[in-house]
């Protein structure tokens, strides 16, 4: 809610993010991957405190509020408050007591109690067997006010013979004994009466419970065993007589007593106060009320998690977040009665809605930061990340909460405080147990890839700073222009404030607003208005109760049954209670003889009777849940155990040796983990990299047919599993998954060399037609299926320079290319036929015409990059037109690269991201440059629109694109996961080089520097093993990553020749690229690999996908994209 107040000094309603340096963050970022590495350590931990804190509570609970323990909320408001003494209603009835005190502790004594019974005498007359009842006729009412009673007349104006104005009625624990001297001489187990009848009721059916006849009470076993005072009390109507003889006799009582007693008196300036007292049950209205809460948080709820794409098992989430909520419920009431606050003054149903409400907000925070963390990154980082991000926010909101409801629980009713303590109790658990419990699950669910689907699909944004140069407009105006949602991030606070405001009215719905207003100003002189003298005399007397808390102490069942007497068909009545007269047996010793016990008592017999049975029980919960974690996760402890070591990089190296004994000269891989390399030793060999790195050489077989080298082109095709390799006359095909030839065609030898070679679309076919483009301009589609080829002559006689390909499913390829004559032309297959047309994209005035231009294909987007030397534009393959040009510095021929995040639908239909990103070496430098386009605000998408045409609110021009650029230098050879990850090796440089070489941590602010301290001085001998590999995350906008790791640990285990240039590289799965070197080949993966065989690149995948997969030479492997977007119009 703060965020929301702070808009107009901030611009934004979004929480602030905290640097990644930051001590706060960084710290949860450590925690959190602690957390995620250990899970079955954080697990345990949030088990055994929940088992600590639930195994008592039904120990310190009871319905019966007279055994010591903490009473359970029932579905009633109860309460007892000071109302404004400006308050003009009459009181319904007065109460008048005596407080009689023997020694400290020592009120049960027969001498105390024999004591009381003398006093209660000379104040209400004889009472021994006190049954007032009388037949209607027989009633004998004084005539007048009158001084003087006789028995009969007091009996007869007893509220059991009728309500009246000068009803009365009284109860006293003497009651116990019929108010007979007798029966309490011959008593020998005082303490055994006192439990056994202290649900004795009296005449007018009033339970002598021990709350209203004792104070100061101590509890063992659920029984009393000592009282420090006995409380005697009349409650009698305005006009009683009863109570002006009560008055009157207790003053004299007062001075002739004082022989035997020490008594002392009210304070003479105020005497009385005006209290009301409460029992309602809930009505209609608040089970609406209650109901509507439970179902818009329940709507919530599951609104917010049929948004979640991460989740498969969303009953599994569910479960999770209610047994949380439940933990952090359970835990709080457990602490509220070990410190004795009573809870039973508002309805059970209001404690749950509160917390609930409350808690999701920092729930779906955390799992939609996770989400948005890299797919590729290792299960502890990705929860770290998210954690370190997120849990800031939360702990903000905790401190706003807390401060929230401590200001609201100096000015409400004790009940009422008594929530808000409670709730801010339950919000330090729930942010614990979702910083134990819920991270500890989540990254279970993580690991075990119930978050993976969307986790290798989520939509990744990139950072807006807070401070970009945007007009700003009123919070109102944007919220009309849907720039801000109506957020549910208030909704915990706003629930939690109405329910205190609403439980407040429940006690003060009569009270005016100037007379609540006058209450709250005057509300820190009620705590500080005691008499100096009277307290005094009070602390000298050391009172184990003072009067007001035992007031505040009544049991709502009490409080029922005086209704029924006094209002029978109301809910609450008001009382003008009276200060009591406090009778001390004089020589009694009321100096402290024990410590008052600081906790409730029920915790005292919990661990007198409960300690070894509650011991045993958490250790017997605890191990079940070790074993039952190990059983269920066998596989993912010992991963994560093998894993703790390194959770620190992102990159890993493994080594495929002993494939080759010369050097790889091609390589090709699939998503589902298939390579095949092909060495100049004329071995062709298949690994399969997600089987662990088995292998076989292709050909090897007895009636496999003779492949004749060398081989030109290869590439594989992910959905069937066909390899398919291109020699100098023909084309041989290889069933990745059967392991099987399948038929092979012949191709005209001889010709020139093959630009680009890849699979085509054809839903009809087993096996799909293969498409090979040559430098001369010739472009053949081969049917292996039918044996048949046809080709096609791009009508210009010129030599190809660059070609690439936009290969659809359900959809003709599209065939781009460029010449050295500068001409592009795009080739469209139209049933059996190709047809050509020249793309007229006319060059800025300062580029040379016949300038070299090289193509670049986005399959995601149905677009096409021109790049010339200095400008690259983007044309749409539909229309021809470019829509945008970038501005670029000098490019080194064929080194651009570019990728982008998810491609999604606006409601236009047309095609939008959240930004792109282009790559390329610098002709002059050789240094690597990055340059990425967003939107200039949070709420907008990078739209593939007409720029001449009108664009959307939410749809950013690429014209207002905001750019930031990065450059890496020597950057080797380098490639871009389907992440946007990217991935290099490079020669590593000279320790003296370094200082004047950093990385791009020092061109970039937020960018989080993994890069290895230790750089060990290689050996001459050594020198051309001196290798390192790079990985560079600019993705998502969190944070970017810079990370670098040996690519050769022991050179001499890898057995590779000596090196002076690296081999071919590739693509393989999501999350590795593999790259030859020498006679070797080198799998370098970034976090964890899963290699999926779906298409995680498609639309709705959610994952920034690699827009071309262009290849070194004719090595290509074509990606098969999505159906085509429409564009805006």
């Amino acid at each position: 809610m703060i965020w929301y107040l702070l808009y107009p000094f901030r611009g934004t309603t979004e929480a602030p993010v905290l640097d990644p340096n930051h001590p706060l963050r960084s710290g949860f970022t450590r925690y959190g991957r602690y957390a995620a590495s250990h899970v079955l350590s954080t697990l345990l931990i949030s088990v055994a405190v929940a088992a600590v804190l639930i195994y008592p509570f039904p120990f310190l609970y009871t319905t019966d509020f007279t055994n010591g323990a903490s009473s359970l909320p029932h579905q009633v408001w109860t309460d007892a408050h000071l109302l404004d003494e400006k308050t003009t209603c009459e009181p319904d009835v007065i109460m008048r007591s005596i407080w009689v005190h023997g020694s400290y502790f020592q009120a049960l004594e027969k001498d105390v109690l024999l004591g009381a019974l003398e006093l209660q005498d000379e104040l209400l007359g004889p009472t021994i067997d006190f049954s007032p009842r009388q037949s209607p006729g027989s009633l004998e009412r004084p005539a007048e006010a009158t001084k003087y009673l006789t028995f009969k007349q007091r009996d007869s104006l007893h509220v059991v013979n009728g309500l009246t104005n000068e009803s009365w009625f009284f109860h006293s624990p003497l009651q116990y004994w019929s108010c007979s001297s007798e029966i309490i001489e011959r008593d020998h187990d005082i303490l055994a009466t006192v439990n056994q009848r202290k649900n004795q009721p009296t005449s007018v059916n009033v339970t002598l419970r021990h709350s209203i006849v004792f104070s100061g009470k101590r509890f063992e076993d659920r029984r009393l065993v000592a009282a420090d005072a006995l409380v005697i009390t009349l409650i009698h109507r305005r006009d009683s007589p009863v109570g002006s003889l009560w008055q009157e006799r207790v003053q004299a009582l007062a001075n002739s007593m004082a022989h035997k007693w020490r008594v002392i008196t009210p304070h003479d300036g105020r005497p009385s106060q005006l209290y009301e007292f409460q029992f309602r049950l809930m009505s209609k209205v608040d089970a609406i009320l209650l109901g509507s809460a439970y179902s818009l948080v329940l709507i919530y709820f599951l609104f917010s998690l049929s948004k979640l794409r991460a989740v498969k098992s969303k009953v599994g989430l569910m479960v999770t977040v209610v047994a949380q909520i439940a933990l952090a419920i359970i835990s709080s009431f457990t602490i509220c009665a070990i410190f004795k606050i009573d809870l039973s003054k508002i309805p059970r149903l209001g404690y749950p809605v509160v917390i609930f409400s409350m808690s999701l907000e920092n729930i779906f925070r955390l799992i939609n930061s996770v989400i948005l963390t890299p797919s590729e990154d290792s299960t502890s980082n990705r929860i770290g990340h998210a954690f370190g991000e997120t849990a800031p926010i939360a702990l903000a909101s905790v401190a706003q909460n807390l401060l929230i409801l401590f200001g609201l629980a100096r000015v409400v009713s004790s009940g009422v405080s008594a929530f808000c303590t409670f709730a801010a109790i339950a919000i330090i658990f729930d942010f614990f147990y979702l910083s134990t419990f819920f991270l500890a699950v989540l990254s279970v669910d993580v690991r075990r890839t119930e978050l993976s689907d969307a986790l290798a699909k989520a939509s990744i944004r990139s950072h807006r700073p807070a401070h970009d140069n945007h007009p700003r407009q009123t919070w109102f105006d944007t919220m009309l222009q849907g720039k801000i949602a109506m957020s549910t991030r208030i909704a915990g606070t706003a629930v939690m404030v109405g329910f205190v405001i609403i439980a407040q009215w429940h006690f003060f719905e009569n009270e005016s607003v100037a007379r609540i207003l006058r209450r709250l100003i005057r509300i820190t002189n009620r705590h500080n208005d005691l008499n100096p003298a009277q307290s005094s005399l009070l602390v000298e007397v050391h009172q184990a109760r003072s009067p007001t808390s035992w007031l505040r102490l009544q049991d709502h069942e009490t409080a029922r049954e005086v209704i029924n007497i006094i209002k029978p068909a109301a809910y609450s009545y008001t009382a003008r209670v009276f200060d009591p007269y406090i009778f001390v047996l004089k020589g009694s010793d009321r100096m402290l003889s024990a410590q008052e016990p600081l906790l409730s008592p029920a915790i005292y017999d919990f661990a007198r009777h409960q300690l070894t049975p509650f011991l045993v029980t958490v250790l017997v919960v605890t191990a079940l849940v070790r074993l039952l974690m190990n059983y269920l996760l066998w596989d993912e402890l010992s991963e994560t155990e093998d894993t703790n070591s390194s959770q620190d990089s992102l990159l890993s190296v493994k080594t495929l040796h002993g494939g080759h004994h010369l050097d790889v000269a091609l390589l090709t891989a699939s998503s589902a983990g298939h390579l095949v390399s092909v060495g100049l030793d004329r071995i062709i060999r298949v690994w399969n990299i997600k089987e662990g790195g088995y292998n076989y050489v292709l050909g090897a077989e007895k009636n496999s047919p003779r492949i004749p080298f060398p081989i030109l082109a290869i590439c594989i095709e992910d959905e069937l599993h066909w390899l398919a390799l291109l020699t100098i006359d023909r084309v041989l095909l290889w069933n990745l998954v059967d392991l099987r030839w399948g038929p092979s065609i012949k191709v005209e030898p001889y010709r020139h060399k093959p630009e680009v070679f890849f699979f085509g679309n054809d839903d009809c076919s087993n096996i799909p037609p293969l498409i090979l483009v040559r430098r001369d301009g010739v472009i053949t589609e081969l049917r292996p299926e039918l044996g048949e080829s046809s080709s096609y002559i791009i009508p210009e006689d010129s030599v190809v320079a660059s070609v690439d390909a936009l290969a659809e499913k359900a959809f003709p390829p599209k065939i781009m290319t460029s010449t050295r004559e500068g001409q592009v032309h795009l080739i469209t297959q139209e049933g059996y036929d190709w047809v050509s047309s020249a793309i007229n994209v006319s060059p800025p005035r300062f580029i040379k015409e016949r300038e070299f231009i090289s193509i670049q294909a986005l399959p995601e987007l149905s677009f096409f990059l021109i790049i010339r030397s200095q400008t690259v534009d983007l044309v749409d393959s539909q229309t021809h037109r470019a829509i945008y040009t970038f501005k670029v510095d000098p490019i080194q021929p064929k080194s651009l690269k570019a990728f982008h995040s998810r491609p999604r639908r606006m409601r236009c239909g047309s095609v939008a991201l959240w930004s792109f990103t282009i790559a390329y070496l610098n002709t002059y430098t050789r240094d690597l440059v990055v340059q990425t386009y967003s939107p200039q605000n949070e709420d907008e998408s990078l739209c593939f629109c007409d720029p001449e045409s009108p664009s959307r609110k939410t749809c950013c021009p690429w014209r207002r694109a905001k750019e930031t650029r990065r450059i890496i230098k020597n950057p080797g050879i380098w490639l871009a996961l389907p992440s946007g990850i990217m991935v290099g090796v490079r020669k590593r440089m000279p320790q003296k080089y370094l200082n004047s070489c950093p990385p791009p941590s020092s061109q970039i602010s937020g960018l989080r520097n993994r890069h290895h301290t230790h750089h060990p001085v290689a050996a001459p001998q050594q020198a051309h093993d001196d290798w390192e590999v790079w990985m560079f995350s600019h993705f998502g906008g969190k944070q970017d990553t810079w990370e670098t790791a040996p690519l050769c640990i022991d050179a001499e285990d890898d057995g590779h020749l000596f090196v002076t240039h690296l081999g071919p590289m590739a693509n393989v799965g999501s999350s590795s690229v593999v790259v030859g070197l020498s006679n070797v080949i080198k799998v370098i993966t970034v976090g964890q690999e899963r290699f999926e065989t779906e298409d995680v690149t498609g639309p709705g995948s959610g994952v920034p996908a690699v827009s071309s997969r262009r290849r070194k030479g004719p090595s290509a492997l074509r990606a098969r994209p999505a159906v085509p977007f429409k564009k805006c119009c």
